[in-house]
């Protein structure tokens, strides 16, 4: 008789375990779609930290020789006036002069009244952002050494970059997370559930631009996470 207790009570625990697996299953099964997909967005505003600043001179003439000694005193006197500013040799390049023989093209007729348009770009690449463009808005003093400094075209303009993105990454990979993870909670609170792990996240979109088009000195960084949380009951 003790025999068959024993075994009805082994049975009885049996199946009681056995329904709460069935019942635990069915609830995973049950919430095992349930998800919420969130975007969690991190931004920065940083000054830039490399400048590069074409420094365009022309000359126009007939005769290439004296054209090319007064390119020459042109370099000489800009490059003169950057280091007496504070800008040093390995911060400066010099690029070879570009010479247009204008009765060279068929297409046009030489009216300007010369033969020859040389451009010479003297380039200055500077972490020292803030003393670059202190010495641009000092330019003006070339003028009385005769020296007119042209603006650059599409191809010479000052630029600035942010070089540091790979330090303040991680920071702000884990500001867009936890940004992430309060609007998931808030869905959750919202549709009565719990948030659960993490299913799937991404590396994140990044972004540097500049501010706005008057202070392009000043970068906008912004990170886009997308993390996609499960929900239960």
């Amino acid at each position: 008789m003790k025999r068959y207790i024993v075994e009805a009570i082994i049975i009885a625990l049996g199946l009681t375990l056995l329904g709460v697996n069935i019942k635990s299953g069915f609830e995973k099964f049950a919430n095992k779609d349930r998800k919420v997909t969130v975007k969690g967005l991190a931004e920065r505003e940083v000054m830039a930290n490399k400048i590069t600043w074409p420094i365009v001179s022309k000359e126009l003439g007939d005769y290439l020789p004296a054209l090319y000694n007064n390119i020459n005193s042109t370099n000489t006197a800009i490059i003169n006036f950057l280091k007496s500013n504070g800008i040093s040799d390995n911060e400066i390049s010099v690029n070879p002069p570009k010479v247009v023989d204008l009765n060279s093209n068929i297409y046009s007729s030489n009216t300007r009244g010369y033969r020859y348009n040389i451009t010479s770009v003297i380039t200055v690449t500077s972490s020292q952002v803030a003393k670059v463009r202190e010495i641009i808005s000092k330019q003006g003093e070339l003028l009385k050494q005769g020296i007119a400094i042209v603006d650059g075209d599409y191809e010479n303009r000052i630029s600035y970059e942010y070089t540091d993105f790979s330090a303040i990454k991680p920071e702000m990979m884990k500001e867009a997370i936890s940004n992430a993870q309060k609007t998931a909670k808030q869905f959750a609170e919202n549709s009565e559930s719990k948030l659960g792990k993490i299913q799937t996240a991404s590396q994140g979109q990044f972004s540097i631009q500049d501010r706005d088009s008057n202070t392009p000195y000043i970068k906008d960084i912004r990170v886009v996470t997308t993390v996609v949380y499960s929900l239960e009951d």
